[in-house]
């Protein structure tokens, strides 16, 4: 039987989403967990790894097993295993054509920024805290150049290891809401630190350090070298999957701030 879960974590403790052989990563906590309530090792797929320090609210795995539990025995036996920092936030079973990975559409992943003069005390971890004014319709206008399908090598870390950079963002964003600057972005995939490097970018035209149009330069010119630095990871948030409706998947119960 193939059983798909929805997992939920704040990534500040965890080396990233995949085990690690010094560290630890959310994966192995949460196979840790299901076997406990399977009785029998359980090896989990992801929709899309995440690094370290960067959290989930949608994030969609798949596991195999021949345990026969219910779906409350499932959820609720999973998260009495888990610490405090991730929870499994829905069980369903599906049929063996799906693929947590490979059967979704799209992904769409959320970086937040404090943009005041003074720091958080509650959102140290979860937000990038930037001082500086930002202009947010400057950065929006700026990210409208990454719309459609592109090389983004300007935007993938140096020990990236996809096997191109071409990847198809199909919504870009940037809003503001009182001290919080929230840029969403959605595309068929994303190179690591992808979303990082554009926040960065976007920052560095935001305050007026570059124009707008110095987007559209740097992802032309395809050199990681002349955009701004990464973005830190604990602003990051992955916050949808998407599938065909054909497989039923639940939408995030939380995609607000």
């Amino acid at each position: 039987m193939r059983i798909a879960i929805g997992i939920e974590y704040d990534g500040t403790a965890y080396n990233g989403w995949q085990r690690q052989r010094t560290g630890l990563g959310v994966q192995e906590c949460l196979e840790q967990a299901l076997g406990e309530v399977a009785d029998e090792p359980v090896a989990v797929t992801c929709a899309g790894r995440t690094d370290t320090g960067v959290h989930a609210t949608g994030q969609v795995a798949h596991f195999d097993t021949a345990a026969g539990r219910s779906v409350r025995g499932w959820l609720l036996g999973a998260n009495t295993n888990l610490p405090e920092d991730i929870c499994v936030t829905w069980v369903k079973p599906v049929d063996d054509d799906f693929h947590a990975r490979f059967s979704a559409t799209a992904r769409r992943y959320r970086y937040r920024i404090l943009n005041r003069l003074v720091r958080s005390a509650l959102y140290r971890h979860r937000a990038w805290w930037v001082y500086q004014a930002l202009d947010h319709r400057r950065m929006h206008d700026a990210a409208q150049a990454l719309l459609g399908e592109h090389d983004f090598s300007a935007f993938r870390a140096a020990g990236c290891q996809a096997s191109n950079a071409v990847r198809e963002v199909t919504d870009i964003s940037v809003v503001r809401d009182g001290d919080w600057v929230v840029l969403d972005v959605t595309a068929n995939a994303f190179l690591q630190h992808m979303v990082r490097n554009i926040a960065g970018t976007l920052v560095a035209i935001g305050s007026g350090e570059e124009d707008v149009a110095w987007a559209e330069r740097v992802l032309d010119g395809r050199d990681r070298t002349r955009a701004a630095m990464a973005a830190p990871p604990h602003g990051l948030t992955l916050v949808q999957v998407f599938y065909p409706d054909t497989f039923g998947i639940p939408v995030p119960f939380e995609l607000g701030q």
